[in-house]
């Protein structure tokens, strides 16, 4: 009991000064020239902890909420932190592309960054040596279309596989994407093959972490973040389960981190060598203990900056294809005509098909895979538009608004590849490019990778297979076009009928597996690799 009673106390203490320093931080900006951008009304000692977005609900659509009441730029303190909401591309790439000197940091994240260990990778560093040797590490292997060409092997022939899966289970539609997009990073960065069928370990094992990961790193999802001092409450306090939590997400993103390090490691020791990231990093030599880290996390790096985003994109297009058959009839016309029947489409007749590539641009566009990005965060004070932006201050750019913006986009919530398109009467909208991948110097470093792999799954997909609607009990049913919430958002589970197009398909489906035969993977080695 007086254990409790000392815990209880230095908590309503901890809060009494949050509530003090909050009062006085406020009161500060207030009495500035410039103040905070407009906002909801806070509470005393919490500011305004009940305005961030509710569990289950799509932040962006909670904080586009804030555009009709307070403008294009809004913001919210919880507990003496300051959030800027930007739901203007304008605002946002001002502040994020032309001042990201200033505006490109990261917000310190006590549960993602430092309980669970997120703040060593590539996406949570801060700015510094570290931050730049990431940056370096991955721009060299596939920050360029010519640096990305010498994997478009590698791409056509995971796409191939991963139509071949989809051809024998239909079923397990995203199952297979999250292979195809896992196994051409997992072999990019350490050199690694998946499995050709079944489960493989490395491919779920990241998998898993990534899913994770959306979770740990949403802006106020964790009490913690905004009372860091509740990480040294102990376990036994009612409500510090999110420590349990933590803990085993950390041991999991560190398997994902040591256990395909250990594998290039000992494939190198057997006079193994390959082309991968990893493999090229060691062979500098001995690492000190930082090389060593920077390694690892630079190779991890590689599946956060285009894996996850890429299961997402392509999952959203075989949801579209669904609702939207005059879509996908239209850009098969063109592929039958400009490629023909004998052959899938590659990278290199991608300026060839248009509105094919328009369908990439929509599926980015439509529901981009970050809505809300990750949160910048500001290194020195700024203003913007009259407004102060304060150093430390969290921004965070409503990335779905800007590509629904219906002064920007007509019919927004249609799937309407044409907007892309010039005509002699229609001026071609915003390539979504310029905002999904995100801003700045945090711009996707995978983005290249990302894209490419997009047009080959969608060209190809749509090459072979005819897309419709699920069934139930045998008749047709609507998929709900639902997303789900967290930093990384994917489509909610849905239904879908995919089979070989008529006529020969099927062959040409079949044939894939002659030119790019099945290989044995590499499961089993890392299964036998002994963690030291």
């Amino acid at each position: 009991m007086e254990t409790s009673a000392v815990v209880l106390i230095s908590t309503i203490v901890a809060l009494v000064l949050f509530g003090i320093l909050n009062t006085k931080w406020l009161g500060k900006w207030n009495s500035e020239e410039k103040p905070l951008p407009p906002g909801p009304k806070g509470f005393p000692l919490v500011g305004n902890l009940l305005d961030l977005p509710k569990p289950g609900v799509l932040e962006a659509h909670h904080w586009l909420k804030h555009k009709d009441l307070y403008g294009p730029i809004s913001s919210i303190t919880v507990f003496g932190q300051t959030l800027i909401i930007i739901n203007d591309a304008r605002i946002a790439t001002e502040l994020l592309d032309k001042r990201s000197v200033t505006h490109s940091n990261r917000p310190e994240q006590v549960f993602a960054a430092d309980m669970v260990g997120w703040g060593a990778s590539l996406a949570f560093s801060q700015n510094g040596d570290r931050f730049r040797t990431y940056r370096k590490n991955l721009s060299r292997i596939i920050g360029s279309k010519s640096a990305a060409g010498q994997y478009n092997d590698l791409q056509e022939a995971e796409v191939g596989h991963f139509l071949l899966h989809v051809l024998d289970n239909p079923d397990q539609l995203i199952d297979h994407i999250k292979r195809e997009a896992g196994s051409i990073i997992l072999e990019i960065a350490y050199g690694y093959r998946s499995e050709p069928s079944g489960s493989d370990p490395l491919v779920d094992m990241v998998g898993s972490v990534m899913e994770q990961f959306a979770v740990a790193a949403t802006p106020g999802a964790w009490l913690v973040d905004v009372f860091p001092f509740l990480r040294h409450v102990p376990d036994w306090v009612p409500g510090t389960s999110f420590k349990r939590i933590a803990r085993q997400m950390r041991s999991d993103l560190q398997d994902v981190v040591d256990k395909p390090y250990a594998f290039v490691k000992e494939q190198l020791s057997q006079g193994k060598r390959n082309s991968s990231l990893l493999s090229n990093l060691l062979d500098a030599g001995d690492e000190s203990e930082e090389e060593k880290l920077t390694n690892k996390w630079s190779a991890t790096a590689l599946y956060t900056a285009g894996a996850d985003t890429t299961v997402s994109s392509i999952a959203c297009f075989f949801l579209a294809m669904t609702a939207y058959p005059e879509v996908q009839r239209k850009a098969q016309e063109e592929i039958d005509r400009v490629v023909g029947q004998d052959r899938l489409p590659t990278l290199s007749d991608r300026e060839s098909l248009p509105y094919v590539d328009a369908v990439v641009k929509e599926a980015l566009r439509w529901h981009p895979v970050a809505p809300m990005a990750l949160p910048h965060a500001s290194s020195q004070d700024d203003e913007m538009d009259g407004y102060a932006i304060p150093k430390g201050a969290m921004l965070l750019p409503n990335v779905w608004y800007f590509t629904h913006d219906p002064a920007v986009y007509a019919e927004p919530m249609t799937f309407k590849p044409e907007r892309f398109l010039a005509t002699e009467s229609h001026v071609p909208e915003t390539d979504p490019h310029k905002f999904v991948f995100g801003f700045g110097r945090r711009i996707c470093p995978g983005r290249v990778l990302a894209d490419q792999a997009l047009f080959l799954n969608i060209s190809q997909s749509l090459a072979v297979f005819s897309i419709g609607k699920g069934t139930v009990d045998g008749k047709e049913v609507d998929s709900a076009i639902k997303f789900t919430p967290g930093v990384i958002s994917h489509p909610e589970p849905f239904r879908a009928s995919i089979k070989p197009r008529p006529q020969h398909h099927e062959g040409l489906l079949r044939s894939i597996s002659d030119k790019y035969p099945w290989q044995k993977g590499d499961g089993e080695a890392l299964e036998r690799l002994r963690m030291s």
